[in-house]
């Protein structure tokens, strides 16, 4: 499997519709604490819009909805993955994508036969309060080693200016969240992603 090296991690449908027609080609729905009925209706709009512009939308956490709506993927932390019935999600064609961090994680992840796995923070983050120092580019590499020709996602602290260091040492996609959601013009920073990864589509 291939993933586009442009990896859009946003939390409502509202941005899906907004940046997508752009030309993104893989978006991530990540939604915290909201009722079932909010995030199926989320889901609903986003898998039209993305179904509608050629993207692969990604499911994060809640894969009993992702199964019933018939998406197509589903992400799933560690402590999701700890929950989840992967029975069910391979089942249902599902695949999956797994975050780690650590080297326990990573065996975790890749007992659970995943798509892809992530690897974060790579630099500091400003998204959410994180027990785990900033991996480096160097624990990137070495990831590469370990996980062979599964697919590599670096996530945490990137922008345009990071994003040739970590193709170079091994990620087949940069996930972006903040660098995109809180710029000032999330636009036109998303098609300077397009234009700066147009090189490892």
């Amino acid at each position: 499997m291939k993933l586009d090296p442009f990896y859009l991690i946003v939390d409502s449908a509202a941005w899906i519709e907004r940046l997508v027609p752009l030309g993104v080609k893989l978006v991530q729905l990540r939604i915290k604490d909201l009722s079932d009925e909010v995030i199926r209706a989320e889901i609903r709009r986003a898998k039209s819009v993305c179904a509608a512009h050629g993207c692969q939308l990604i499911v994060n956490d809640y894969w009993k909805l992702a199964i019933e709506e018939g998406c197509e993927f589903v992400h799933l932390g560690q402590e999701d993955l700890a929950d989840a019935d992967l029975g069910a999600i391979h089942a249902a064609g599902l695949k999956l994508g797994v975050s780690t961090h650590d080297d326990a994680e990573l065996e975790t992840a890749l007992a659970a036969d995943p798509d892809y796995v992530a690897l974060g923070p790579i630099y500091p983050t400003i998204l959410k309060k994180m027990k785990w120092e900033p991996q480096g580019l160097t624990r990137l590499s070495a990831w590469r080693e370990r996980t062979g020709s599964l697919p590599l996602v670096a996530i945490g602290g990137l922008n345009p200016e990071r994003i040739e260091g970590v193709f170079a040492n091994g990620a087949d996609s940069a996930a972006v969240v903040t660098d995109i959601t809180l710029n000032a013009d999330p636009e036109a920073r998303t098609r300077e992603w397009l234009r700066k990864t147009e090189a490892w589509r």
